[in-house]
């Protein structure tokens, strides 16, 4: 039987495993969006870092509740406008933050393929930061070493969270996994 590509895999995970993917991967866009907040003054990085840990929260304790309408709306208050910003560095942030929006409607129900679009929003940040740095051009994009990690970091991700008999057993290998590199899926320093 052949390997699912990546967004098959993505496509078929399903309640806290869709959920804790996203999660993982919003571990890798967040600093991006952190970095943005500090360069511009931008107020924000707070909120989006609080809402993570609210979904964190939840997978590992998953009795505790989170008003998801409230953090959604905290999250698209707190989403950049290109209009406002005339450098790079406000699109990955945008990402991050609809990642978040898109993470959150994952968990309540509200889109199901939420997991499919954070995933999407991570390969192409990766992309359009290429592209825009001129690292690679439209027909090398896809191998550039940056490309070629992020797609192994969702793979090792995925077959994590695809091992896992519990959202709170995979919270700690999840978030360590997406963190031990120590990069942003642009490839920034953590700190």
């Amino acid at each position: 039987m052949a390997k699912l590509n990546t967004f098959a895999r993505v496509r078929a995970l399903e309640g806290w495993r869709a959920v804790a993917f996203s999660a993982a991967l919003l571990e890798r866009m967040l600093p991006n969006y952190q970095l943005f907040c500090e360069v511009t003054e931008y107020e924000g990085g707070e909120v989006l870092r609080h809402c993570l840990n609210l979904i964190w929260e939840s997978l590992k304790s998953p009795k505790s509740k989170f008003n998801v309408a409230t953090q959604l709306e905290k999250v698209e208050l707190a989403t950049p406008d290109t209009q406002d910003y005339d450098f790079y560095g406000v699109y990955p942030a945008i990402d991050a933050a609809i990642g978040l929006a898109a993470l959150l409607n994952l968990k309540s129900g509200d889109d199901p393929q939420g997991a499919v679009v954070v995933s999407k929003l991570s390969q192409g940040s990766v992309e359009a930061y290429l592209l825009a740095t001129e690292e690679a051009d439209d027909d090398t994009v896809k191998s550039h070493p940056l490309m070629a990690f992020e797609i192994e970091i969702q793979e090792a991700l995925l077959d994590e969270v695809e091992k896992q008999n519990s959202s709170v057993a995979a919270v700690d290998a999840l978030k360590a996994l997406a963190l031990e590199e120590q990069m942003s899926n642009i490839g920034l320093a953590i700190e």
